[in-house]
C-alpha cells in the first residue's frame, strides 16, 4: 500500500458519486496545458504544470464570481464556473495519481517526488483559503449548486494536502547540509 493511498482511496470513493463531473467528456485542460504536461516527463515538473493549471482555475473562478466576463480568445472563454471547478477537481485527481505512481518507484527520483509533494502541500494550503473564500461568495450569491461543487473541491484539496503531508513524512529527509547550500 502506498503512502498516498489514503488520498487515492478518497478519490476513488467519491468519483462514483462525483457531481463535479457534469461534463465528463469535456476536456478539463487547455490545449497548451496538455502540451506542457506531455513535455514535463519528470514528476516535479509535471506536478508543477498541473498545479499552475489548478491555481489558474481558482483565479478565473474568482473573477467570474466577481462579475468579470471572459474576453474573446481567452483559453477559458467557453468554461463555465462549474467547468472550472470540475477542472480543479480533476487536476488534483491527476496530481495525486501521478504522485502515487512516482512514490511507488524506488530509486533516484525520490528528490523529485519530495519536491512535487512540497509543491502540492504549499499549493493545497493556499488553495484552502481561496476555496473557502469562493464558497462564501457562492453562498452570498445564493448559488447552491456552485456552493456544493466548492465543498467537493474543498474535500479533494484537503485529501491532497493530507496526502502530501503523509508522503513528506514518509520520505527520508534531505541530505545534511543540502539546505545550507541553497542559501
Amino acid at each position: 500500500m502506498s503512502i498516498l493511498h489514503v488520498g487515492v482511496c478518497f478519490i476513488i470513493a467519491t468519483a462514483a458519486g462525483n457531481t463535479l463531473a457534469a461534463h465528463p467528456s469535456k476536456e478539463f485542460l487547455t490545449k497548451n496545458e496538455i502540451e506542457l504536461i506531455q513535455d514535463a516527463q519528470e514528476i516535479d515538473a509535471r506536478v508543477k504544470v498541473y498545479l499552475d493549471a489548478a491555481r489558474l482555475r481558482l483565479k478565473v473562478a474568482r473573477e467570474r464570481l466577481s462579475g468579470k466576463e471572459p474576453e474573446q480568445g481567452d483559453p477559458f472563454e467557453l468554461f463555465s464556473l462549474e467547468d472550472l471547478l470540475d477542472g480543479y477537481y480533476r487536476i488534483l485527481q491527476s496530481v495525486m495519481l501521478n504522485l502515487d505512481d512516482a512514490f511507488q518507484k524506488p530509486g533516484p527520483n525520490r528528490g523529485k517526488v519530495r519536491s512535487a509533494l512540497k509543491n502540492l502541500k504549499k499549493t493545497s494550503e493556499n488553495a484552502a483559503t481561496e476555496l473557502e473564500s469562493l464558497k462564501k461568495l457562492a453562498e452570498k450569491q445564493q448559488r447552491e449548486q456552485l456552493w456544493n461543487l466548492l465543498n467537493q473541491a474543498i474535500e479533494i484539496n484537503r485529501a491532497a494536502l493530507e496526502g502530501a503531508q503523509l508522503g513528506l513524512s514518509s520520505l527520508p529527509g534531505e541530505p545534511a547540509g543540502k539546505e545550507d547550500r541553497r542559501r
